[in-house]
């Protein structure tokens, strides 16, 4: 396809994903209600030294709250159909057992994000609970709406990539374009993008949170970076048998 092509699909892709996350968005926007109050319930149940509570500084704040819960479920509830999209734009360059490979990591990557959500969404409350435990006794934790949304969502968008993160490695790997070798090599460059990443999607200065992401995709990074090498071994083993 010549470039022009290239850049009317991926147009066109986009513009899928675009309408799907603002689908899912109106329905997230009908669910505010319910994230809120789930969102808000580590505060209630809080015991530690100090108060804590919700405020709204602004008069527009409540609506741009909803809007931001909108489109993170926007996001999170079109995950199928981005990935997907993501996924098809490639196919045209690729051989058919590349393709069965895409399909593979289509159906691993939207139950891992799913799960990435869900695992943020579950370690909010401790994380809630620890970072308010450090206020000194007596004093008043004043937490407005936004502030507080703004490190959820980050936080819990940010964990579901960081699942799906490793797949992409795999995926490259699969089709030949990293090989495992490199893959270990980099670890270097890769904590260095993961510490960025990671305090991109949290709060300034919260190291908690970061590690929390951090950690994890380290991990994941290990063991893509294994898988990657042993699926090389076993290429080059049947590569020789075939000689």
């Amino acid at each position: 396809m010549p470039l022009l092509a290239h850049l009317s699909e991926l147009r066109r892709r986009v513009t899928i994903c675009a309408i799907a996350v603002a689908v899912a968005g109106i329905a997230g926007f009908a669910m505010s209600d319910l994230v809120i109050a789930a969102a808000a319930e580590p505060l209630r149940h809080l015991q530690g030294p100090s108060l804590t509570g919700l405020n709204f500084t602004r008069i527009g704040e409540a609506f741009d709250l909803r809007f931001k819960i909108a489109l993170a479920l926007g996001i999170v509830l079109a995950a199928p159909v981005w990935i997907f999209e993501g996924w098809a734009f490639l196919v045209p360059g690729l051989t058919s057992r590349e393709r069965r490979a895409g399909l593979l990591f289509v159906a691993t990557a939207v139950p891992l994000f799913f799960g990435g959500v869900a695992f943020g969404w579950m370690v909010v409350p401790q994380i809630v609970t620890l970072l308010a435990g450090f206020a000194p006794a007596g004093s008043t934790t004043m937490l407005t709406a936004s502030q507080y949304f703004d490190f959820l969502l980050k936080l819990v968008v940010g964990v579901g990539l960081s699942f799906v993160s490793p797949l992409v490695l795999i995926a490259l790997n699969a089709v030949g374009v990293l090989s495992g070798r490199t893959i270990v090599r980099g670890w270097r460059v890769a904590l260095v993008v993961i510490i960025v990443f990671s305090a991109a999607v949290t709060p300034p200065a919260d190291l908690l949170s970061m590690l929390v992401i951090a950690l994890p995709l380290c991990a994941l990074y290990a063991g893509s970076a294994v898988w990657t090498w042993l699926h090389d071994r076993r290429v080059e083993r049947r590569n020789r048998s075939e000689s």
